[in-house]
């Protein structure tokens, strides 16, 4: 069995992206510079190796192209490279002048251990500003053979290569060249539809004022389009500066993730290492039905690519941790400038939503109830705002309190001061005393003395909450605002029904716990409703998160929702990679111990304190995983299946049945419970 903490082991492949410091017009030398950077990445258990383009001559040599000594000798050279990379595990890619038959062709050259298994030819030449190589070169459109000797071996020559690795089957590369890119339609587009996970640019590609950033956009919406890893690598130090000048620019994107970039403008040599998650681009082509269409559509274009087999054979019996940041708060940005971006939209969407409904409903009052808690906060500050957008008056929204036998001082002190600072109407209704009906017409313990808190007893106060705030808005004709939010629909925890399951509109259904903690830190720090309102927002933001339905003896802790179901940032964790990638409990734990298993490691949200920055050992997180897979799969979802009205906020999607999932509300986990508990087995734990 593979190392648990082996990457290759969990659907991710290593990449090296690297500029030599390249002698113009000495292939041997070129050829020296790259295998010292091939034995970095070697040593670093790179699946490939990316070289920029004509790096093995040099790109900007002229008419140093025809020469027939120059042509011999990159031939030569790479010949010799060649039989270096038997004893190297990367792919190897890197660029070269090829002459077919009365032509020169701009290639890059694939390799892997020993063998030639490709030549990948440029589509599109420029011919324009300081590039010229059509006076050098011939394009893809020039090119009759498609197999042709070359360096000692037979080799397939093309712009049509897929590079299929047959022990890692997610693994397919395919290579476009510089200007490839720039063209408006571009090969590895196609190279993505028919099938390629990873494209390759080696490049040449000199740099002016601004160009750093257009090689950003073009790659990162590139990897978008083509639902593919991208990598990228411009000529660096050694290339002639005749008229122009070369910056070494890596880069790699993921799906519009930036894995990684180089310093630039280094005078050594320079490279950047990124882990690929080819299972997430595998998942997300899956779901993606466009991707599969266009893949149809161009079915007879497609179907002349070749694929050119290997076996990559890395090591797998060792540990070969990510290199890649795995962010703790998959639905919270860890930059700031991120962080106040999406808080701004997701408020504003919720916000949007809610005004619609509101308008196209006719109706003018809404009825909320307020707990002093994290998500009725939310919910009555989204409300507020979309009654300003409207023009309708804040005292129409009816925030009512409804303690219980468990509602502590602190919070209901809490609630009222939000209401009060935000100037909507007040309403108190103890349930108390319809609970102790309730429970007495049931014959329930506690009707008779006895402290029996069971479920009973708490959606006794639960259903009667929902059920007072859906008469109280049939007697003023107001809408019921729900409060729940998405992980508490993920986990089941709400009651069904009549209880905070229902509402006549939620707006939180789509807003996972650890991202409304921000939203509301976002509002106070933005002081969005006066330092009254902001000073009562921070004092939620520390109370403990609690349902309030059993009583606890004064001075005691509070009944925690967290200590029952787990730590919010674990579940909200767990969450996005079941539903948003599709991933099983063995990748999900391996990436959970990566971004939660040390303090240290990576980024935290703006704003945490140092208290909450919390780190949990494997045992720890299998074991909330355990409960995540339990009630996620198994019991929860017929809940999720009737849940009213609200909108989708984040791209890591939502659990309306209307919407990103859909499932069967008598499934089993079983599956997921026995992979996980392989996992535990092989572990130990």
């Amino acid at each position: 069995m593979p190392a648990f903490s082996n990457l290759y082991r969990h659907g991710f492949a290593r990449a090296g992206i690297y500029a030599p410091v390249l002698t113009s017009a000495d292939p041997k030398a070129n050829r020296e510079a790259i295998l010292a950077l091939l034995d970095q990445a070697h040593n670093n258990h790179c699946a490939l190796a990316l070289f920029p383009e004509l790096s093995l001559t040099g790109y900007a040599l002229d008419d140093l192209h025809h020469q027939r000594t120059l042509l011999d000798r990159a031939e030569a050279e790479l010949k010799i490279l060649i039989e270096d990379s038997r004893t190297r595990l990367p792919v190897i890619i890197v660029g070269l002048p090829v002459r077919v038959e009365d032509q020169v062709f701009n290639c890059a050259a694939v390799i892997h251990r020993g063998t030639l298994l490709g030549l990948c030819v440029k589509s599109y030449l420029p011919n324009y500003r300081e590039y010229y190589e059509k006076r050098w070169f011939s394009d893809i459109s020039h090119l009759r053979a498609r197999e042709i000797r070359f360096a000692g071996q037979t080799v397939a020559i093309g712009a049509d290569l897929i590079f299929q690795a047959e022990d890692i089957p997610d693994l397919r590369l395919f290579v476009e060249i510089c200007e490839d890119l720039w063209s408006p339609i571009s090969p590895s587009l196609y190279g993505a539809l028919a099938g390629a996970s990873i494209i390759a640019n080696p490049s040449a590609s000199n740099i002016i004022i601004g160009k750093s950033d257009e090689r950003h956009l073009l790659v990162d919406a590139q990897s978008r389009k083509a639902m593919a890893a991208y990598l990228y690598s411009a000529s660096g130090f050694g290339e002639s500066s005749n008229d122009v000048a070369w910056d070494g620019q890596l880069c790699a994107y993921e799906i519009g993730t930036k894995l990684g970039e180089s310093e630039r403008f280094q005078i050594e040599p320079t490279h950047v290492v990124v882990d690929i998650d080819l299972e997430r681009i595998t998942q997300e082509r899956l779901r993606l039905s466009s991707f599969k269409d266009n893949a149809a559509r161009e079915h007879d274009r497609l179907k002349g690519f070749r694929r050119i087999n290997f076996t990559l054979n890395p090591p797998r019996e060792i540990e070969i941790p990510l290199k890649r940041d795995i962010d703790r708060f998959p639905f919270v940005p860890n930059d700031l400038t991120k962080l106040d971006s999406d808080c701004y939209e997701a408020y504003n969407i919720q916000v949007q939503a809610l005004a619609q409904r509101l308008k196209m409903s006719g109706i003018k009052r809404a009825v909320i109830g307020v707990s002093g808690g994290l998500d009725s906060t939310q919910a009555l500050l989204v409300t507020t705002q979309a009654f300003d957008r409207l023009g309708l008056e804040r005292k129409d929204i009816i925030a009512v309190t409804l303690p219980g036998f468990a509602t502590s001082a602190q919070t209901k002190a809490q609630a009222i001061a939000l209401i009060e600072g935000l100037g909507v109407t007040f309403k108190e209704i103890d349930i108390r005393p319809a609970a102790r009906q309730m429970l007495d017409d049931l014959d329930h313990p506690y009707s008779e003395g006895h402290a029996q808190y069971d479920i009973t007893f708490e959606n006794v106060q639960a259903g009667l909450r929902t059920d007072y705030l859906f008469r109280l808005a049939n007697h003023l004709n107001g809408l019921v605002i729900g409060t729940g939010d998405l992980s508490e629909l993920a986990l089941g925890w709400c009651t069904y029904g009549v209880g905070d399951h229902m509402s006549h509109y939620t707006v939180n259904s789509g807003v996972a716990k650890t991202l409304i903690q921000h939203l509301i830190r976002w509002c106070a720090h933005k002081n969005l409703y006066g330092e009254a309102v902001s000073q009562t927002l921070l004092a939620i933001l520390e109370t403990e998160i609690s349902p309030e339905l059993v009583p606890v003896e004064e001075g005691a802790p509070l009944q925690s929702t967290q200590d029952k179901i787990g730590p919010y940032p674990l579940q909200d964790f767990n969450l996005h990679y079941a539903v948003r990638t599709g991933f099983g409990p063995q990748k999900i734990a391996f990436l959970a111990h990566q971004a939660w298993g040390e303090r240290q490691r990576g980024h935290w949200p703006p704003h945490m304190k140092d208290a909450d920055k919390i780190a949990y050992d494997l045992e720890t997180l299998l074991k909330w995983l355990e409960v995540f897979i339990w009630r996620f799969y198994q019991t929860s979802q017929f809940k999720r299946t009737c849940v009213p009205n609200g909108p989708k906020v984040s791209a890591a999607g939502a659990l309306s049945p209307r919407g990103d999932w859909r499932a069967p509300s008598d499934s089993s986990s079983r599956i997921w419970m026995e992979e996980l508990k392989a996992l535990k087995a092989e572990l130990g734990l």
